[in-house]
């Protein structure tokens, strides 16, 4: 297995950024009659998290996972980065071409 970071390029400053979960998202309860104490942390996915780069990259986070999604799977690092899984290093290689391919310079990965 081959885990590669996924970065675009950031739509203010032009450098590579990558999304990073720094903590889990909280989830609350608000009923019609009452309020409700409990609070649900809950992870994003990887799928989640790159949608979050709409906005930040210069491009699409939806034409991004067109492309990524038939070679790899988008998953979140240990440290809650957004990272493409692969079975082996032809997928990584032809995702790699295919990421270039499409949106040039603006999304690629790195280790």
């Amino acid at each position: 297995m081959i885990r590669l970071r996924l970065f675009g390029r950031c739509r203010i400053y032009h450098d590579p950024v990558s999304p990073v979960l720094k903590a889990p998202a909280e989830i609350g309860w608000d009923a019609w009659f009452r309020h409700i104490d409990l609070v649900t942390p809950r992870k994003l996915k990887g799928r989640e998290l790159l949608m979050r780069t709409r906005g930040w990259w210069t491009v699409e986070p939806e034409a991004v996972l067109k492309v990524v999604a038939p070679l790899g799977k988008l998953v979140l690092g240990d440290r809650g980065e957004l990272m493409v899984e692969f079975p082996d290093e032809v997928q990584a290689a032809a995702l790699s071409k295919a990421l270039a391919e499409t949106f040039g310079e603006q999304v690629m990965l790195s280790p």
